[in-house]
């Protein structure tokens, strides 16, 4: 029923640049030509107590069982010549595309196992350009040293049972994308590999129904554009749940057929394989004497003005008792909701002018909820990855640098390069966010030079507050140290500020450092790149104390 990926290597195929043979989908047994079928009879108790158990399952065997019930999923044989399994690895096979499962960044490092080595460097270049992926969500690429045309990369989404019908349809959406990009891009045949990984958690044989069923339901609506699909796996366990599966959702025979009504979940999904919660439909009851009023005659034009006029003046009570309260309770008045924001931003306004007044600028902006600040850093996010900042990148006022004593990440901020005359605020907020999305996702530091800063204008408090929600919650909780280099008294006023009128968690977080050598505690000298008028203003601020630096060589030297 499959072919190990073991056995291509004395095909006599094309080697890639891997040295494994490609291999061609003709060399592939098709699922509906294989004469091998799985004997469900032969499970015993023990074999089943093993299997994940599906949580939509609701009914029994013996529920699901004959009784005349019918099979969602009849036999095709269309469909299922356009069927393969395989064993191995995707890259091999010279199909038009293969599915590649990474994270929201498209990393290398979080991509399918071997699937950048194979294709080359050019691969992760391209990656690095299309400005991440949303989770469910497909994008694709030229596949350069792969037997492949394209290469299509979708974010398959992190598991918990408690939102397991979540997770559920995003993984769906996850095959439906890639294979409605195949068909964009006048593609024809694809390689799957199980797109759910051991690091997001989500169990094999849950997500197998998902991708089988996804597929099919697909296969129904656009067979005639589709030549293969190819599920791939590179493991037994995942190969046994597919040979298990694949007869449920593709039976060969009429065997097969009725074998899957007492095996299949009770819930398969709906026409495009999602699974669908009744409580959320839209249900609109009829409205009273519905039967009466289909008897009546026509209406003439006179009537109908007359009873436009009588429904306006109806009270719109009369019209709520008709409405579903489960549906209407989800709808919030958009008047009373805008209502709501202005009042809460003119109470913050009032209670804070007087910041205002004292130079700290504008921080009376309403608290924003966790749903509030994840949507302005997803807009901010967006935006910021569609645009060229590499203008801002040249000034190094933000970069990154190594890792702390602690082996967190560093980044540098230089406050000296900070020219507010002429930078443009909105693009250097936009690059921000850009560079500090990697960091925030786990612990980090900043180091800040503020060394020579003080002779430069500096943003006020309102700016800094609005930074900070726009950054997130994340940054706030995975923020470590702030490491503040030849801090001033002005400096640590405004610190101060912001402890008190800002953010008291953050900014609890600094940590004052007078010599260089005291920073090198904290952050090793060899992660850090440090321009040479930082090492001068050491010298010039503390007379040589402690430490003497060669700002060429970046020797440090350090006194007895």
């Amino acid at each position: 029923m499959y072919r190990s990926g073991a056995a291509t290597t004395n095909r006599g195929g094309m080697p890639t640049d891997s040295g494994d043979s490609v291999v061609t989908l003709d060399q592939v047994p098709c699922w509906s030509d294989s004469d091998s079928r799985y004997s469900y009879e032969n499970e015993d108790s023990g074999f089943q107590n093993l299997r994940f158990p599906d949580p939509l399952t609701a009914a029994s065997e013996g529920e699901n069982g004959g009784n005349g019930m019918v099979s969602k999923f009849h036999m095709d044989r269309e469909i299922n010549s356009k069927i393969y399994l395989w064993r191995g690895n995707p890259w091999n096979l010279e199909v038009d595309a293969v599915v590649n499962s990474t994270n929201e960044n498209l990393d290398e490092a979080h991509s399918s196992p071997g699937l950048h080595a194979a294709a080359g460097p050019g691969l992760a270049e391209e990656c690095s350009t299309l400005g991440g992926c949303r989770t469910g969500m497909a994008k694709v690429t030229n596949a350069y040293d792969l037997p492949a045309r394209r290469v299509i990369h979708t974010v398959g989404p992190k598991y918990a049972v408690k939102y397991h019908t979540a997770a559920e349809n995003a993984l769906s959406h996850c095959y439906r994308s890639c294979l409605e990009l195949l068909i964009d891009n006048g593609l024809r045949s694809i390689a799957m590999g199980c797109i759910y990984t051991e690091a997001k958690n989500y169990p094999r044989e849950p997500a197998a129904h998902v991708a089988i069923r996804t597929v099919r339901r697909f296969l129904e609506k656009q067979k005639d554009k589709m030549h293969a699909v190819v599920f791939c796996t590179t493991t037994s366990s995942d190969t046994e749940i597919y040979k298990r599966l694949l007869p449920l959702y593709f039976p060969r025979d009429k065997l097969e057929e009725e074998i899957a009504v007492s095996k299949l979940p009770a819930d398969v999904g709906d026409e495009n394989g999602e699974t669908v919660i009744d409580e959320r439909k839209i249900r609109i009851q009829p409205l009273p004497n519905l039967k009466k009023t289909a008897s009546r005659p026509p209406q003439t034009s006179t009537d109908l003005a007359d009873s436009n006029i009588s429904l306006a003046r109806r009270d719109s009570s009369y019209l709520e008792s008709y409405l579903d309260p489960a549906f209407m309770s989800l709808i919030k008045d958009p008047d009373q909701r805008r209502r709501e924001q202005w009042e809460k931003s003119a109470q913050a306004r009032n209670g804070w002018n007087f910041a205002k007044m004292l130079g700290y600028g504008d921080i009376g902006s309403p608290l924003l909820s966790a749903a509030e600040e994840y949507s302005l850093h997803s807009r901010y996010l967006a935006k910021a990855n569609s645009l060229n900042l590499s203008d801002i990148a040249e000034m190094k006022i933000v970069y990154r640098g190594g890792v702390d004593s602690e082996g967190r990440p560093v980044m540098v901020v230089v406050g000296a390069h900070f020219l507010l005359r002429c930078l443009d605020l909105e693009r250097f907020v936009l690059y921000i966010v850009k560079e500090f999305e990697p960091l925030i996702q786990k612990p980090y530091a900043i180091v800040y030079f503020h060394s020579a800063a003080s002779l430069q204008i500096q943003p006020d408090l309102g700016w800094m507050k609005r930074l900070e929600q726009i950054l997130g919650r994340k940054h706030q909780r995975n923020l470590r140290a702030i490491y503040i280099l030849h801090p001033t008294f002005g400096l640590k006023t405004a610190i101060l500020g912001l402890q008190m009128l800002v953010d008291n968690v953050v900014w609890k977080k600094v940590v004052y450092v007078d010599l260089l050598l005291q920073l090198f505690r904290y952050v090793p000298r060899e992660q850090l790149t440090i321009p040479d008028f930082v090492f001068q203003h050491d010298i010039e601020v503390n007379g040589g104390k402690g430490l003497l630096v060669d700002p060429r060589t970046k020797y440090v030297y350090t006194k007895p």
